[in-house]
């Protein structure tokens, strides 16, 4: 055993400076790479220092696994990535019940009796085994739900709006505290173990819905950031459940570092991560007019739009889900080469919520080999809008919403958003005036210096670069 923790070590600093490397897109896939040879690692020395193991049955799951995987590695597109991360954070959470679950029913006899519980050799005092287990199957059950309502409010199957009924928060309340007294009860009466742990997994299924249901689309990056942090919690207790060094190590990191994303992800949105953590995300604030007002709408063909870019110097682009729905990464970085072939200036803002999950946009721009000294976060990109000729949004709305700085009856209010209306054109680039996922007008699409252009992001864009090589 003293070797699997000392590759265990191994492991767990491949795991941070793997997190490390994540922490920019030029270093991410190496990243990535470093953090799956450490996974890699923490297996194997599970697998040999664990006895007793049918190896065709872990051969059989690794071939099925990796099938799935691969699938939908290669299947899935990156609009769809946020549903693929919300099915992950799924998965993992209930793999860590389940995991915790099976090993509670091979011990339970010996809390009947009293027995010492003994766990790869180690021996275990009965009231911390069965408190571990018990939280282990509440957060990794309320994570298996909770993220597959998040996969179903972003794939369309359930309402992205927020769903609330009277009672919600009273009704998560009672379930809470009837939680609690369950687990309370599955420590002190080994004898009914079984009946109150039922009761634990039924109620912490019903209770991840009721906390995600109430939560809008708008919100969905902070959701998804949360639920992965659940998964690595409930990871990490399942490793306090196994006596296992690596799953502690691996889950509580995941953890920490979900908690740290989720709280960059409020502050990018203006939320409490009170309020996220127990549910009231989404919810229009009281006094929320959700009027439209009266806006002079300019519309202009992309011949006019390339006419203006022709004159400018100094270009931001703005991508939002507008992008990643038309699949227009490849398209603007065509349109912005041309432009700097030029010898204008191109720089591409990015907020910490554009798309639908922490990371998204700049993943998209990525894959299209824009370089990423050109990608400037929120903080990075403001001041350059001071002498900024042309602004170019890309089906962002939200993020670019002057609203958010003076209408304190705005639900955004208050949310940090990129200052594109203090360029000197802004060109806007929507399929239609509806609105984003917050469900409010935009104020900016009516000021003087804005300008729209309808359509797809993509073909608008395709249009636009052959309209620019006919000036």
């Amino acid at each position: 055993m003293i070797y699997a923790n000392i590759f265990y070590v191994v492991a767990a600093v491949l795991f941070i400076l793997g997190l490390k490397k994540l922490s920019h897109p030029k270093t991410a896939r190496g990243g990535n790479t470093l953090a799956s040879v450490g996974m890699l690692i923490a297996i194997v020395a599970t697998l040999i220092a664990y006895g007793g193991i049918d190896w065709k049955l872990i051969a059989i799951g690794m071939i099925i696994g990796s099938i799935i995987g691969a699938l939908f590695a290669i299947k899935v597109q990156m609009t769809q990535m946020p549903q693929m991360v919300a099915i992950f954070n799924g998965f993992g959470g209930g793999a860590s019940a389940l995991v915790a679950a099976a090993d509670l029913l091979s011990n339970i006899q010996n809390l009947i009796n009293g027995s010492p519980i003994l766990v790869s050799g180690i021996e275990i005092h009965p009231t911390f085994y069965s408190a571990v287990v018990a939280f282990s199957i509440f957060v990794g059950t309320l994570t298996f739900t909770g993220s597959f309502i998040a996969f179903g409010k972003l794939q369309g199957f359930i309402s992205g709006q927020p769903i609330v009924f009277t009672g919600q928060k009273v009704l998560n309340a009672l379930i809470a505290i009837a939680l609690v007294g369950l687990a309370v009860m599955m420590v002190i009466d080994p004898v009914n173990m079984i009946t109150f742990f039922i009761g634990v997994v039924v109620l912490s299924a019903i209770i991840g819905i009721t906390l995600v249901l109430p939560i809008g689309g708008a919100d969905m990056p902070v959701v998804i950031s949360l639920l992965n942090s659940y998964s690595g919690v409930a990871a990490a207790a399942t490793g306090f459940v196994l006596m296992n060094n690596g799953l502690i190590i691996a889950g509580s990191l995941v953890g920490a570092s979900g908690i740290i994303l989720t709280n960059i992800m409020c502050k990018g949105m203006n939320r409490s991560l009170a309020n996220v953590i127990f549910g009231a995300v989404g919810l229009v604030q009281e006094g929320a007019s959700g009027t439209q007002q009266q806006m002079n709408i300019k519309s202009y063909s992309t011949e006019e739009a390339a006419m203006i870019l022709d004159a400018a110097e100094k270009i931001i682009i703005v991508p939002g889900y507008g992008l990643a729905v038309a699949q227009a990464q490849h398209a603007v970085r065509e349109v912005a080469d041309y432009l700097q072939s030029k010898g204008k200036k191109v720089l591409y803002g990015i907020h910490p919520v554009a798309g639908r999950m922490p990371g998204h946009m700049n993943v998209l721009l990525a894959e299209a080999n824009i370089p990423y000294d050109q990608l400037l976060d929120l903080d990075q990109i403001n001041s350059e809008f001071e002498d900024c000729d042309v602004s170019i949004i890309l089906g962002a709305n939200d993020v670019v919403n002057p609203a958010a700085r003076h209408d304190k009856s705005s639900p955004i209010y208050g949310m940090p958003i990129i200052d594109v209306d203090k360029s000197k054109t802004v060109l806007i680039n929507k399929r239609t005036m509806n609105p984003g996922f917050a469900g409010i007008a935009n104020e900016l699409f009516g000021f003087d210096n804005s300008i729209m252009v309808f359509g797809d992001a993509k073909q608008m864009l395709q249009q636009l670069l052959k309209d620019l090589k006919d000036l």
